[in-house]
């Protein structure tokens, strides 16, 4: 369900922004496997170099995941997070799995402070209730863990939000800066392009910010 437009936490956001072209339960959407990969060899390995950069170590959330989750060395432990059991059992990076629909209840099944990192790729496009799913995020994340956002320009046109559809890319990386905004509670937010500038390939953008 979108967002009352009468909450004050999005107010500003144009009516329509958190509404998708398909009001189809997402349930259906994912039922059938999908064991591809939604960016290209480079961008995928842009998001690898930053989780190593980052040094994201311990218990890692790989939220809104599927059966590849892009770490060039995986963490300790990662829990996958996504809506497909035959993409989550593939994980084989996944030290554990749990089908959860966030957009249905954008509460998460973890308790407070369970999770040293957490990460969401080419996801956040996807969510109707963004500021609910971040305020469950920071409750989750141990003090001065991160939150990593990377994203691309492709997405399923139907599911995404319409605001994404109708924002350039540059747009995209203001709207996850002002999820974290709105939020609150994060720190040393950054925003990136993780990809060269030539153009040739899927661009990878990057916003991340830790928890106070």
């Amino acid at each position: 369900m979108a967002p009352d437009s009468d909450n004050d936490r999005y107010a500003g956001f144009p009516p329509g922004f958190f509404s998708r072209v398909d009001h189809s339960p997402d349930s259906n959407f994912y039922l059938e496997p999908r064991l591809v990969t939604h960016i290209d060899d480079e961008a995928i390995t842009a998001v690898g170099v930053l989780y190593r950069e980052l040094k994201l170590e311990g218990r890692v959330l790989d939220l809104m995941g599927s059966w590849v989750s892009h770490f060039l060395e995986p963490p300790d432990e990662l829990m996958v997070l996504g809506m497909n059991t035959t993409e989550l059992s593939n994980n084989e990076h996944a030290s554990s799995w749990v089908r959860h629909d966030l957009n249905l209840d954008p509460q998460l099944p973890f308790g407070n402070e369970s999770f040293d990192a957490v990460v969401c790729c080419v996801s956040v496009d996807y969510l109707v209730q963004p500021l609910e799913v971040f305020d469950e995020v920071r409750r989750c994340l141990r003090s001065g863990g991160v939150f990593v956002n990377t994203f691309s320009n492709r997405c399923f046109p139907t599911k995404a939000i319409q605001g994404w559809g109708q924002t350039d890319d540059r747009g995209h990386v203001a709207i996850v800066g002002e999820y974290f905004r709105r939020s609150g509670g994060w720190m040393d937010l950054h925003a990136e392009l993780r990809t060269e500038t030539s153009g040739l390939g899927d661009p990878l953008y990057a916003v991340w910010g830790y928890k106070e």
